[in-house]
């Protein structure tokens, strides 16, 4: 393993089976800081196993996964959540905001529920939300646009600077006039913060914002070409 991937993410030999099915066959993968990989492919085919793989959710049948040097796989489950939170980032489709908190409760919550400082944690959540534009103060997040909750839901993930920031379908609840802003915003965020960036998609338009791009399909990964 090169340095350089000691320091993002790499994936080596990965393969899942389930119901007689393999949806992840032998596969391979390696992710730079400050890069971007796109992987899109038919519904069903296997991305967000791969992202649950990842993050430790899934246990693979054979193969490694290993995030800034320290392996996911094969973890017990106390050193795997340590690992989880130390390492990774995580946007959802929907987000997966508490829609009764505000913004910076929403954003601070992973700190706090690791045993962080509650002023140091609500300031960093504040100036997250100011750097990607989105208005907090005691407004409840359910009262905010799609965008601004997904945006609140980038902030989040980006709280406790994580080496991999993991995306599934980040923009598919969004309007096409909000898409782009978010996508933006993800993939500048990930440079600027110098972290390995896995994006799963339909989405042509993100996927081509990506520097790398692979389809999943019978298991396998494919380059589909790099982004100018």
């Amino acid at each position: 393993m090169t340095q350089a991937d000691a320091s993002g993410l790499r994936i080596s030999g990965l393969r899942y089976e389930v119901a007689g099915r393999v949806l992840l066959d032998d596969l391979e993968l390696s992710v730079r800081p400050g890069e971007s990989t796109a992987i899109t492919g038919p519904s069903g085919s296997g991305k967000s196993t791969l992202l649950m793989c990842v993050l430790g959710l899934i246990k693979p049948d054979a193969g490694r996964v290993t995030v800034a040097g320290r392996e996911i796989t094969g973890q017990r489950p106390a050193r795997l959540a340590r690992i989880r939170r130390d390492t990774l980032g995580m946007v959802f489709q929907f987000g997966e905001l508490l829609p009764e908190l505000t913004p910076v409760e929403n954003v601070a919550l992973p700190v706090l529920l690791d045993g962080g400082d509650h002023r140091t944690a609500y300031r960093r959540a504040a100036r997250l939300l100011d750097d990607l534009g989105v208005p907090h103060g005691t407004t409840p997040t359910g009262a905010l646009s799609g965008g601004e909750r997904q945006r609140t839901a980038v902030a989040r993930a980006l709280i406790t600077d994580p080496a991999v920031l993991l995306a599934d379908e980040p923009t598919g609840a969004l309007d096409p006039d909000t898409k782009d802003g978010v996508a933006d915003l993800l993939f500048t965020a990930a440079r600027r913060r110098d972290c390995a960036l896995l994006v799963v998609t339909h989405d042509p338009a993100v996927a081509a914002r990506a520097d790398h791009r692979r389809r999943l399909d019978h298991g396998t990964l494919a380059g589909t070409g790099a982004s100018a």
